[in-house]
């Protein structure tokens, strides 16, 4: 018996230093177990910190902190409460804005992430990551005057910056301006030539203007980097069928069926090429 109440003490022992941590020890092992990827007994300490002391001013940080460890974790609807406690207490945080406008984005609630997104440029108007999200947004809703606006500022605090100059790009194809829009993409491809999405994008641009045979160069350059694009691989047959070489075409439709698009999907596409 007497043996059975010195295990219990023990054990009882063993589990004090864990109750008798303070507020900071706590924070200070939730941040390691987060650097370190233990990120359920991160989520475990952050939360333990929270109620140890819930009107510490370091709590906004805490729930900041646990709304990055769920976001890791796929726990999404979770890191939007968490991050939306956080900027109750500190609603001019535009990392935490920009952290929770992102989660929005990916769920699909455009609107509420706009509103976070806003909310940054309001304070703070040459936020490059804030104006490139809401620029988007715009190109979603169909709203391309705001959206250029978003987009020439990026451009005219970083000249270089690839996507913005993509989106002034696309732009100028969805308004119909064709000739500026394959100029944007001439400069672009020229940078970057490694870049088969840019190669793929002028292409569908030339198909556009009614230049078969300068988007067949692309999706040739497009493949030569990317060999495994089934996609692009069936565009490049369906244009060569559109220019009557229907070797090559059929040549193209097995190499996607290689790939993995299935041959009942390019049936009719392949019978044109005999």
């Amino acid at each position: 018996m007497k043996k059975i109440f010195l295990l219990i003490f023990i054990s009882c022992c063993a589990l004090l230093p864990s109750y008798g941590q303070t507020y900071n020890e706590v924070v200070e092992r939730a941040m390691k177990c987060a650097l370190g990827d233990s990120l359920v007994q991160a989520e475990q300490l952050f939360r333990q910190a929270l109620k140890m002391d819930p009107n510490n001013a370091r709590n906004a940080l805490l729930f900041s902190n646990l709304g990055t460890v769920l976001k890791r974790m796929g726990r999404t609807d979770e890191a939007i409460e968490a991050y939306t406690m956080a900027l109750n207490i500190t609603p001019y945080s535009t990392a935490m804005l920009l952290n929770r406008g992102t989660l929005y984005l990916d769920k699909g609630l455009d609107s509420k992430a706009y509103v976070d997104f806003c909310n940054v440029i309001d304070l703070i108007p040459e936020n490059i990551e804030a104006r490139l999200y809401r620029a988007y947004i715009y190109m979603q809703r169909r709203e391309y005057k705001e959206a250029r606006i978003d987009y020439n500022v990026i451009v005219g605090k970083e000249p270089s910056h690839k996507a913005a100059r993509i989106g002034l790009a696309m732009l100028d194809q969805r308004e119909g301006n064709l000739t500026a829009a394959r100029d944007k993409l001439d400069l672009l491809i020229g940078e970057f030539k490694d870049d088969a999405s840019l190669l793929i994008m002028r292409a569908n641009l030339d198909l556009e203007r009614g230049y078969p045979e300068s988007a067949v160069i692309d999706l040739e350059e497009a493949l030569r980097l990317n060999p495994e694009d089934a996609e692009t691989t069936v565009q490049l047959g369906d244009v060569y069928l559109s220019l009557k070489e229907k070797v090559k075409a059929l040549n193209a439709y097995e190499k996607a069926v290689s790939l993995g698009i299935p041959r009942s999907a390019l049936m009719e596409q392949m019978k044109k090429c005999k």
